[in-house]
């Protein structure tokens, strides 16, 4: 039954189902999702800490890295563990400002964590590119203005969602067929006209996302260019230095674009419980691995934590503080 502010047409709240046709799974589904949750609050939290506590550290490719972590918390924290209040708690209920906040949130880490891809591919190709002019062209400066710019860009992206979501009307049900709220998955409660939020949707989605991911292959196609020109020595340097980065862009962008194809060409024969539960991993899984990749493919990160846990020597060798 639906339940209406006395003044709107907005519900007092909305409840979330979880995932439709697993619901005798909740529980089973909860535990990696916690235990992942787990492991990304812990390598996101430890990367944040070794990079602000070692002044070595203090370089853009690891200020960037700290961005990617910082969002990486927030994606993973202001989903899972209302998802895992559903699943052990069957609490349901969802206030309407609550889920606008929650919908704000993921979709404003999402974009945020696209333009710090992007902006890390910016810093491997100055690196590699141009490495001569590196710290004329990325002092700490330029960076605070690059995380700033892309916060400023978040905002100013999502922001009208929650505009466009509060106009409409909402006089037919407040169930949610999801674990959380997100901007299309409420859109489509209302008994309103939601073609300008689905043009707006996709509209951001391709001048931020999608944007962002051709210049990052631009930026690696140029990169590559240089690389094949180099001595064998200094290409694997090169091809290394990157392959971190590669790999969290890969699993950034590709669950993303076929979660999307999916929803707009595969909604009739892909059953709904398979979207949202690709949608519960997302929202965890890259976070989890995002750190565990930069701890085993950068020397220097993996070597600070060693020194943290007390497994190696503070006096040894620090050289080689790149990958």
């Amino acid at each position: 039954m639906l339940t209406v502010n006395s003044s709107s047409l907005h519900p007092s709240f909305f409840l979330l189902i979880g995932i439709p046709g697993l619901e005798a799974a909740h529980t089973a589904i909860s535990i990696p999702l916690c235990v992942m949750y787990l492991i990304a609050l812990l390598g996101n939290s430890t990367v944040i800490f070794i990079i602000i506590r070692e002044h070595s550290l203090h370089k853009p490719m690891y200020i960037f890295l700290s961005m990617l972590a910082a969002t990486d918390l927030i994606l993973c924290s202001c989903t899972v563990p209302r998802v895992l209040t559903l699943f052990w708690f069957h609490i349901r209920e969802i206030s309407f400002g609550g889920c606008l906040a929650q919908m704000f949130l993921i979709h404003f880490s999402f974009i945020l964590e696209s333009a710090i891809l992007l902006a890390m591919a910016f810093d491997r190709y100055v690196a590699i590119c141009n490495p001569l002019q590196y710290e004329a062209i990325l002092p700490i400066s330029v960076i605070i203005k690059i995380g700033v710019s892309g916060v400023v860009r978040s905002i100013c992206s999502v922001s009208p969602f929650i505009y466009l979501l509060m106009r409409l009307s909402y006089c037919e049900t407040n169930i949610i067929p999801h674990t959380y709220c997100e901007h299309m998955g409420v859109a489509l409660l209302a008994c309103a006209d939601i073609t300008v939020n689905i043009m707006y949707g996709l509209t951001i989605g391709v001048l931020t996302v999608l944007l962002d991911f051709l210049l990052i292959i631009v930026s690696y196609g140029l990169i590559l260019w240089t690389v094949i020109h180099l001595p064998s020595a200094a290409r694997l340097k090169a091809f290394s230095t990157c392959a971190s980065h590669v790999c969290v862009i890969l699993m950034f962008y590709i669950p993303a674009f076929i979660t999307v194809l999916a929803h707009r060409f595969g909604h009739k024969s892909i059953p709904s419980h398979i979207h949202i539960l690709l949608a519960n991993l997302y929202v965890v899984f890259p976070p989890m691995l995002n750190p565990i990749i930069y701890g085993v493919k950068t020397r220097e990160i993996r070597k600070r934590v060693q020194q943290t846990l007390g497994l190696i020597s503070d006096h040894c060798d620090p050289r080689s503080s790149q990958q």
